[in-house]
């Protein structure tokens, strides 16, 4: 049996396809095993969204090649597409497709592998998926994006709008509901857009599907994966607030608090508009965790429109507050602008940013103390206390518990009864 190791980088969308990747390799009869095992395959699912992710690209086909010098190393994803040169370094890679590629990843490796004169794989072992199942699980209803932001290398990675039949997604999900999936996140690279390309998918496509998903038996969790702040009207809310699978948790990527450099990165709203968009949320789910995320010195970011952006953070007291350095992509707009901002500089823009962030989010955590709250126990850990329990709040946010009970996969009421770390703490209801 042929051994196949996959590695992901990058967003909810590629560890999706990840996931499908290895489903599909497995129902052909490969043994999926760890990364850093020894194995006949290595698969990497690239990222190419900042220059970070590009090296760390690179890295893991490095390591591949490392572990295993005669195995087959493959790039999948969006450094392929952006990097057609990927096969220049000698010996890194022995093949590369890209995203529009992935669905078929099982028959490429296949045909790699009868290439080389391998001996083809076997029946698949009934453990094939051992360790892919969880309790939560990404379901990607839309791929693709239209918008084109001045500092974003992904539409042209990934291509224009595409979204997934209704009754495509729905199949999934009862699968997922079958195999024990209590909770379902709704991912995509614009999934705001879902519905957009389709002449069928009626007024609210966003919202039919989850309506739909809701009507599934076993369904407890919808979330959503980065949502654009605009799909979230008064009456997109109130048509979710119908709807108690929906979790209260919502990100919306802000990425400067500034007007002006959100009009240099071709954000179509304003500070205004997002800090409105938030009340909103918060007026019709209280206590809603709002996340963000931010970039730190976009080219010709002035110390007043860095300042701008720090205030804001500071009012919005987001849930979590993700920062990043902004990362020079070739081919996009922001490459070619003036007042590229010195690496310096960034990071200590990006390291304020970041303290402005923690402010929220050890507010935010700290108002669950005293209070009862929901959890989807996921694992058991380890701790320099002992072993505890692990899940996450109808918000997203990580509790742990001590019990003696079996808790993996359960639903329960718990008690809150400290913050600390980016965790929460307490006891299951009736144990306390």
């Amino acid at each position: 049996m042929k051994k196949v190791a996959l590695h992901n980088l990058g967003c909810r969308v590629n560890e999706y396809e990840t996931e499908e990747m290895a489903r599909a390799l497995a129902s052909r009869g490969f043994k999926i095993v760890p990364f850093d095992a020894a194995a006949d395959v290595y698969i990497v699912n690239t990222c190419t969204v900042t220059n970070i992710a590009d090296r760390k690209s690179r890295q893991m086909l490095r390591r591949a090649r490392k572990t295993n010098p005669d195995a087959l190393v493959v790039a999948v994803g969006c450094y392929v597409d952006t990097h057609k040169d990927i096969g220049g370094e000698e010996g890194l890679i022995d093949a590369a497709f890209p995203n529009a590629e992935k669905a078929r990843i099982a028959e490429h490796i296949e045909s790699l592998l009868a290439f080389e004169g391998g001996d083809g794989v076997c029946g698949p072992e009934e453990d094939y998926l051992a360790g892919l199942e969880h309790t939560r699980s990404c379901l990607k209803i839309e791929d693709g994006c239209n918008e084109f932001c001045s500092y974003c290398i992904i539409p042209y990675a990934r291509g224009r709008v595409t979204s997934k039949p209704l009754g495509a997604i729905l199949e999934e999900a009862r699968e997922m509901a079958a195999k024990g999936h209590r909770e379902i996140v709704l991912t995509g690279i614009h999934l705001s857009a879902y519905g957009t390309d389709r002449k069928d998918a009626g007024d609210e496509p966003l919202f039919e599907v989850v309506r739909r998903i809701a009507e599934i038996p076993g369904i407890d969790r919808i979330r959503f994966g980065s949502l654009e702040p605009r799909i979230m009207t008064e009456k997109m809310l109130s048509s979710l607030r119908t709807i108690p699978q929906v979790c209260p948790q919502f990100h919306l990527s802000l990425q400067s608090g500034s007007d002006s450099v959100l009009r240099r990165m071709n954000r179509h709203y304003t500070a205004d508009d997002y800090r409105r968009i938030v009340q909103r949320i918060r007026a019709f789910y209280p206590g809603a965790a709002v996340t963000t995320d931010i970039i730190a010195g976009f080219p010709g970011e002035t110390e007043k429109e860095f300042a701008e952006t720090e205030q804001f953070i500071r009012e919005m007291k987001f849930a979590k507050t993700h920062i990043f350095r902004y990362s020079k992509r070739e081919g996009t707009a922001a490459a070619r602008m003036d007042g590229q901002i010195p690496e310096r500089e960034k990071e200590k823009r990006s390291a304020l940013l970041i303290e402005a962030g923690k402010e929220g989010e050890r507010t935010y955590l700290a108002g669950f103390c005293g209070r009862t709250a929901e959890v989807l126990f996921e694992e058991k850990v380890n701790t320099r206390e002992g072993s505890m329990w692990q899940g996450h709040t109808m918000e997203n946010v990580s509790v742990r518990v001590r019990s003696e009970e079996e808790l993996s996969g359960r639903l329960l009421r718990c008690r809150i009864t400290a913050a600390e770390d980016e965790l929460l703490y307490g006891c299951v209801e009736g144990e306390g």
